[in-house]
């Protein structure tokens, strides 16, 4: 197993190279006087998210003039102005097409064993806002009559591979909705917060495009009892109080199609969750079950800013800020391929012990499987 981050950024660097042609980099890149070039950019860039050290522009710039960074992976001093010009003339979909290859491995690395009810590669979708500089005038917007600078990332997370799937980076400001409809594909299968349920027409719409779903209501929704249906007993332990066939809303030029809703009562509220799917396809206890997972999204947001340090920004344009996240999820992905799981506190601790030289990596092994054994038994 690979785990030296020397090796992970090397890692990225090959699959960065592979995508590279003349038709992918900004003709500035081919400039023969030009001396950073676009793999060692990125690869710096990255080297900054992996390294605990590291929090500033100016330190990686600094950590540029280190002869062992310099031999693997820059080649030279990068100096403050070259690498903040360098992100205006790189494409997020570089990037983003990295991102899903990983996925991808990541998802093929799970097996498909651990598919998730009805036969489907069932998906989180959700958004997080992570906090911009004052400076980052694009990323301004109102919320709670204060202005606020904030980026969001909208994510969908493979249940499955319990691993990011697709992402798109946008101002704070930008539609959840909208969002999501820009990543759907006919045959996908969501599991969304009732953000996202408040939209009936949206709900048809991915009816029609032949996109299953999960999505939970509001309290406030009006719901028209069609069709009640019988609650099985594997169902009642699942905490299902009552389901049947419905329309949403209360007028005619707002309703929705034909759909299922399930009252789910939990230790704390209780929760109406809508599909479009059948009973005989998906019951009312997995349609429970598969809301009860929605949860490992949230986790990943936090470990994402908490664990892997996504709190500096490193770029502060739209590009940049697109670059910096999407290559916090191509980290993660990494970690997550090398180390079987996604790492938490103490094997990302060890890892940076082993980059620093002061552990092993007979340690990180024992680390890593140690913190497996722990999470097995949960």
């Amino acid at each position: 197993m690979v785990l030296n981050r020397w090796r992970l950024v090397e890692d990225f660097r090959r699959r960065l190279e592979e995508r590279l042609g003349d038709e992918a980099v900004h003709p500035t890149w081919k400039e023969p006087r030009r001396e950073l070039q676009l793999c060692d950019y990125l690869s710096l860039f990255l080297l900054g998210l992996f390294n605990p050290v590291v929090r500033t522009m100016r330190g990686v710039c600094a950590a540029s003039a280190l002869p062992r960074v310099q031999s693997q992976i820059c080649g030279r001093a990068v100096s403050l102005g070259s690498f903040s010009e360098a992100q205006a003339l790189v494409e997020p979909e570089l990037l983003q097409e990295i991102f899903s290859e990983l996925s991808e491995q990541v998802l093929a690395s799970k097996g498909a064993e651990k598919r998730a009810p009805a036969s489907r590669r069932w998906l989180v979708q959700d958004g997080s806002l992570f906090r911009a500089l004052p400076r980052m005038y694009w990323a301004l917007w109102r919320k709670q009559h204060k202005k606020q600078a904030q980026v969001r990332l909208h994510l969908s997370y493979d249940l499955s591979g319990d691993a990011p799937a697709r992402a798109v980076i946008t101002p704070g400001k930008f539609c959840e909705r909208k969002a999501w409809k820009a990543v759907l594909r006919p045959g996908d299968a969501y599991v969304a917060d009732r953000y996202y349920g408040e939209s009936y027409q949206l709900l048809g719409e991915l009816e029609k495009r032949g996109v299953a779903f999960v999505v939970r209501l509001r309290n406030e929704a009006v719901i028209q009892t069609e069709e009640p249906l019988p609650i099985g007993a594997a169902d009642a332990a699942r905490g299902v109080k009552a389901t049947a066939w419905v329309k949403l809303g209360c007028q005619k030029r707002y309703e929705s199609i034909r759909l299922r809703v399930v009252g789910l009562q939990t230790p704390k509220e209780e929760l109406r969750l809508v599909t479009n799917l059948d009973p005989e396809e998906l019951s009312a206890g997995e349609v429970a079950l598969l809301y009860k997972e929605r949860w490992r999204i949230e986790l990943f947001f936090r470990w994402i800013k908490c664990i892997l340090g996504c709190r500096h920004w490193l770029a502060q344009s739209p590009q940049g800020v697109a670059l910096e996240i999407y290559l916090a999820l191509i980290a993660a992905l990494l970690l997550q391929l090398y180390t079987g799981h996604r790492p938490n506190r103490r094997i990302m601790e060890v890892l940076q012990f082993y980059a620093m030289g002061v552990a092993t990596l007979e340690d990180v092994m024992t680390t890593v499987r140690r913190q497996q054994a722990k999470q097995n038994k949960k």
